[in-house]
């Protein structure tokens, strides 16, 4: 079986209906599900007016707003609960500048310890927030199953709203429905009786559309006058950002938020993020949604891993100068730090698992790793072994905490919740997860996993790379690159288009890099015009059964990108595999 898989030609009548846009266009709108000309325009050109719902149509938006205008009224304390990730700080941002932007000063923002506190809403820190007189909680990104924490606040005084996006708790068994926190409003478009349009908001999404509703009520009573009508889409740099890191599908609404938070953040004025983008090298007015996963989340995400999650909200929200240099340079530091850790990491684990005959899921991992890095090793190990993988390490209470990766055949939450007697706690996405787990069940948990994950996957799962289309070094242009760019921007079920390049001769092979870890090949097209490609992390030992001799001959897939290193605008390709070529 040949290791790529070609996608089959669009029918004529989809070609004749697409006709307005290239043939290649009409290719990569087919295989989006996109068939009829209006949903091409529409994807092709979003339209805020058009494309964002209306946010009172979430279920408890009119609630929530209400309770939040009351607060703002009465001068009550007001504290941002978010989660410590790039979904979470960004969310709690937009929350803190929407405060700061009214004017009103009686409100702070929390955000858990990763290590010393965990994911989730604590009732240790509502005993705190009960001392400091707190009357309102808004949540960003959690909540959903903190049933108790939120059942303790309410009984103390303090209203909870939480706002979220994960999938509530189990059915209870009773009515077959959602268990959701009884808190004074829950902002979920996952929970059963919301019928919003788009379920798959991220956390920071539907802290965007909570203030939106805020300004839109606020306004029609004549509130916040002196707040410019639209404003709150400078707040786009922040639910884009996450929309982006977040691995939500990037369809229907989230397309719009990512596509509108690309264009503000080439805009955007934050100090923090302006000063980490400079200090990264990077061009703000060509930021793209690579730039974005590769260089800035891991950043923001290197915070709660390496030290605390206030220092990458510090630096989204700050207004100083000062403070955004120091905070940059602190993230760039620790960030650093969390590459060495994660290296280290993986050396270990490929060391566990040395000639060790692996089952369907990997369990690995060792008492004096660092939970906050655990799903960037399992990330790594998924890609090296092919298979879900679970790692754990110990927290600062000597409790194991894991995280998982999988390989997108079978849901890894699902696949927790039918062992639930195995865990202790379990949460996350389809393809990403975290647990904790007692001492005494880590040593069966692989055998239990690679058990049920045998009779869970899916029989029929994709071993093959999909390439969206053939393409000449030719048809490596500008006008080509235009057409592809059109669709972003790229992400979860929008995925950038994959091309093969058959039978291409190398002009140049080189190795870059500090560690000459990074893969360059040349080619030249038939007008002898230089077509660069990179592979980061590539060797030419990656690819060992090709020879990557100069006036050889390849196949290599790749997708297409605009470079702006070192400010040099350049097309190239980046290398996704190279293969011998078909003789």
């Amino acid at each position: 079986m040949a290791p790529y898989r070609i996608r089959k030609e669009i029918p004529k009548s989809i070609k004749k209906e697409l006709q307005k846009y290239s043939p290649l266009l009409q290719k990569l709108l087919y295989y989006r599900g996109i068939t009829v000309r209006k949903d091409a325009e529409e994807f092709l050109d979003p339209d805020w007016e058009r494309d964002i719902h209306d946010p009172f149509l979430i279920h408890n938006m009119e609630k929530a707003v209400g309770r939040i205008l009351k607060a703002i009224d009465k001068n009550e304390k007001i504290l941002i609960y978010g989660d410590y990730d790039a979904d979470g700080i960004p969310g709690s941002v937009v929350l803190h500048d929407f405060f700061k932007k009214i004017g009103y000063k009686n409100f702070s923002n929390y955000i858990p310890h990763r290590h010393d506190e965990g994911y989730g809403f604590h009732i240790s820190a509502v005993k705190q927030f009960k001392k400091d007189k707190i009357k309102l909680i808004i949540t960003v990104d959690v909540g959903i199953t903190d049933i108790e924490t939120v059942a303790y606040a309410q009984k103390n005084n303090i209203d909870v709203i939480v706002t979220d996006h994960h999938i509530p708790a189990m059915k209870d068994g009773k009515d077959g429905k959602d268990v959701v926190p009884d808190a004074f409003a829950v902002i979920n478009s996952k929970q059963q009786d919301d019928t919003y349009p788009d379920d798959m908001l991220c956390g920071a999404g539907v802290a965007f559309k909570l203030v939106q509703a805020l300004f839109k009520k606020g306004k029609e009573i004549g509130k916040f006058q002196e707040v410019p009508n639209g404003w709150e889409k400078w707040l786009l740099d922040m639910a884009g950002l996450s929309t982006i890191a977040d691995m939500v599908p990037l369809k229907k609404e989230n397309r719009v938020l990512a596509y509108y938070g690309l264009t503000v953040l080439r805009k955007s004025k934050r100090l923090g993020l302006v000063t980490l983008l400079q200090k990264m090298g990077m061009n703000q007015k060509y930021l793209t949604e690579d730039d974005l996963g590769f260089m800035v989340v891991p950043r923001i995400n290197a915070a709660s891993r390496m030290d605390h999650p206030l220092r990458a909200f510090e630096l989204l929200a700050t207004q100083d100068l000062a403070e955004a240099e120091k905070l940059a340079d602190h993230l760039n530091h620790i960030n650093d730090q969390r590459k060495e850790h994660v290296a280290s990491m993986i050396k270990a684990a490929k060391k566990k698992l040395f000639e060790r005959e692996l089952p369907g899921v990997v369990v690995v991992g060792d008492p004096k790793w660092n939970p906050g890095i655990l799903g960037l090793a399992a990330n790594k190990l998924v890609e090296e072994y092919e298979r879900p993988v679970f790692v754990w390490g110990y927290d600062s209470d000597g409790e194991i905490k894991g995280s998982c990766r999988g390989i997108g055949n079978v849901s890894l939450v699902e696949l927790m919740r039918e062992l639930q007697d195995t865990f202790i706690d379990v949460g996350g996405h389809f393809d990403a997860g975290g647990f904790s787990i007692s001492h005494d069940n880590i040593h069966t948990l692989e055998e239990k996993l690679s058990d049920l994950y045998e009779k869970m996957k899916n029989e029929d799962e994709k071993q093959q790379m999909t390439v969206d289309s053939t393409l000449t070094l030719d048809e490596v242009n500008w006008n080509t690159f235009n057409g592809i760019d059109k669709l972003g921007p790229f992400g979860v079920e929008n995925e950038r288009p994959v091309f093969l390049f058959e039978n291409i001769e190398i002009d140049n092979v080189r190795s870059f890099g500090k560690e000459k870890n990074h893969l360059g090949i040349d080619f030249k097209n038939s007008c002898g015009k230089k077509i660069s490609s990179i592979g980061f992390f590539m060797t030419p030992e990656t690819f060992p059964e090709v020879n990557l001799g100069v006036g050889e001959k390849i196949h290599l897939i790749g997708v297409m990108e605009r470079s702006t290193f070192r400010n040099i605008v350049e097309l190239r390709l980046r290398i996704e595999k190279v293969l011998p070529p078909i003789n």
